[in-house]
């Protein structure tokens, strides 16, 4: 994992659901030590803003139209910066289509669990020790 030079944790929100976007924002102002980086709405956009904005965090909704949430995790792997990447969705896992377990991605979770404490300990577990 690269390491910033920020002072708080950077976050960048991949959900092409604007409901769930405008929630992420909330969640992570209200989050001490974290940043929100931008949004991106589709796969594609994901990796080019995984190489511009250098996130230490990438939360990658798993269904969108297009390259959804587990091919563009693979890649994001690839990349040249290299975030922690969380995969989120509403589904339960049963539901969930295959290759998570082989997308890279540090941890699944479900959208209704996501909130302050739930994104300070999926760092902790996964990211770092910043805070």
């Amino acid at each position: 994992m690269a390491v910033s030079p920020r002072d708080k944790v950077g976050v960048l929100v991949v959900d092409d659901q604007l409901v769930f976007r405008q929630v992420a924002r909330e969640v992570i102002e209200a989050t001490e030590a974290f940043e929100l980086l931008g949004f991106a709405t589709s796969g594609k956009h994901a990796l080019a803003a995984v190489e511009e904005l250098e996130p230490d965090l990438v939360l990658l909704d798993v269904r969108m139209p297009g390259m959804g949430g587990i091919e563009t995790a693979k890649l994001i792997g690839s990349s040249s910066f290299d975030p922690i990447v969380i995969l989120i969705s509403v589904e339960e896992r049963p539901n969930l289509p295959s290759g998570i377990e082989s997308s890279g991605a540090a941890a699944l979770v479900r959208k209704q669990d996501f909130g302050p404490a739930m994104l300070r300990r999926v760092w902790r577990t996964h990211g770092g020790t910043r805070i």
